[in-house]
């Protein structure tokens, strides 16, 4: 059932679609999300090792960003962040999991139903709307919280876990438009995963795509996830005597690279890459997890921490955009934005205003080459369930300065990150009164939230 706020902005925006409907010039917007991709695991961000020409081409040809943030430090919160345009601390979704009042037990959290997303909005705007991969962000039981029932007119998802009647999800089947079909990921067929999501991509476009309509094309890559460990690609680092372990999570991102690079060309052979907007980012920092060592390829640079962490290595990633004709190539930001920003900019790029609820702010401006008002601060909520003693974190940059606490317990570090950006520097003694707007911000800029208790709450 759609939620009323729903109805309401799908209402006034029925004249706007379609007045944009004849002749719609408006740009294509292609969104690639890598999955645990690292601040340094691009060439163009440091990385040393690990090939990626096709992203560090990007780069080149369009605006990198050296500030930029994801919505939260692990998959399900950053997702929900990015798709609503509402911050973390005000987010319904603020961890992997969360509390369940009615059932007496942690389980997933989805978006609230009368949340616009990003593909509602696009959609109401008279953009047609196609998602392919890791959706997360949604109640295995509910069909209603799925990407095709959240704004996308066509949505190949996969999808894990058991539901309540005990039917369990096998991961490699993906699911289209919720459970109108489906389609088997056969790991000795492809390369990757992500070639395999890179052709269903093809294959909407050439037969399922309406060629004079602008459209949304969200791809939601699974490298270099550790659990995207199957790669059939054995010869990719072979020579380097690594761990196995490393050189797959190195071919994931080379392999990433490569799909990307597909997607550039096959949109460039169709007449569409001039006129479409390209944004690409990743969810959380790198993941240290399945024997993976995030050290191993130095896979954040200088930054602290990795996935789950609320210091830099947790939530700064690597963020770029393309739009030929509109950035200036090769241009370098260090603008600091954040993962609920996106819902605003892409608003601003198709002349529509943002849903109400976003509290995030456009940086079309800095794409264009134009000064941004940008944020007064930035704070993060995370509620870590594997976690303990300190599953519930918290962080808040102001200008350059950032506060980060782990559970409530603990006091407020402080850190400069214009000197020190390793956050190795505790200067919250030197600082009394940022430590007292620190606090302020954590306690009252936030909802309350029954599945995320302030201070956390612990497993039963």
């Amino acid at each position: 059932m759609v939620a009323l706020a729903c109805i309401l902005f799908a209402a006034c925006s029925t004249k706007m679609a379609s007045d944009k409907t004849e002749n719609d010039t408006r740009p294509n917007i292609l969104f690639l999300l890598a999955d645990d991709l690292g601040y340094g695991e691009l060439g163009c961000y440091g990385q040393q090792v690990i090939q990626t020409p096709v992203l560090d081409n990007f780069a080149k040809e369009g605006i990198r960003f050296t500030n930029f943030y994801a919505g939260n430090p692990v998959c399900s919160p950053s997702r929900a962040i990015l798709m609503t345009g509402i911050s973390s601390s005000y987010n319904n979704v603020r961890g992997n999991g969360g509390w369940l009042p009615d059932k007496e037990k942690f389980g997933r959290i989805t978006i609230r139903k009368d949340d616009v997303t990003i593909a509602e909005m696009l959609k109401a705007s008279g953009y047609q709307t196609a998602f392919i991969g890791k959706w997360h962000i949604d109640d295995q039981n509910d069909l209603s919280t799925w990407a095709f029932a959240r704004g996308f007119d066509y949505a190949i998802q996969e999808q894990w876990g058991k539901t309540d009647d005990g039917y369990e999800y096998d991961e490699e089947m993906h699911w289209i438009n919720a459970k109108e079909d489906s389609v088997y990921y056969i790991e000795t067929e492809w390369n990757c995963k992500d070639e395999f999501r890179t052709e269903l991509a093809f294959d909407w476009l050439d037969t399922k795509m309406e060629k004079d309509k602008p459209f949304f094309l969200f791809m939601s890559y699974r490298a270099p996830h550790a659990h995207e460990r199957y790669i059939h690609n054995k010869e990719l680092y072979a020579d380097r005597g690594w761990p196995d372990v490393e050189r797959r999570h190195a071919a994931k991102i080379t392999l990433l690279d490569q799909q990307i690079g597909r997607m550039l060309k096959k949109l460039e052979e169709m007449g569409k890459l001039e006129n479409t907007l390209v944004l690409f980012t990743s969810d959380n920092g790198p993941n240290a997890e399945m024997g993976h060592d995030h050290e191993f390829f130095n896979s954040n640079g200088d930054l602290k921490g990795y996935k789950r962490d609320v210091f830099e290595g947790g939530v700064r990633v690597p963020t770029m955009a393309y739009w030929k004709g509109k950035i200036e190539p090769g241009k370098v930001s260090d603008y600091i934005g954040c993962g609920h920003d996106f819902m605003a900019t892409i608003a601003d790029v198709v002349h529509i205003e943002k849903p109400s609820q976003s509290n995030g702010v456009s940086f079309l401006p800095i794409l264009t080459g134009k000064s941004g008002e940008g944020h007064e601060f930035l704070n993060w909520e995370y509620h870590n369930l594997r976690q303990e003693p300190n599953p519930f974190r918290q962080a808040c940059r102001i200008g350059n300065m950032k506060g980060v606490r782990y559970g409530l317990q603990n006091p407020i570090e402080i850190y400069d990150l214009s000197i020190d950006i390793s956050e190795n520097n505790n200067i919250a003694a030197e600082h009394p009164e940022l430590v007292e707007q620190m606090e302020k911000i954590f306690r009252n800029e936030r909802s309350e939230n029954v599945h995320y208790p302030y201070g956390g709450a612990s497993k039963k």
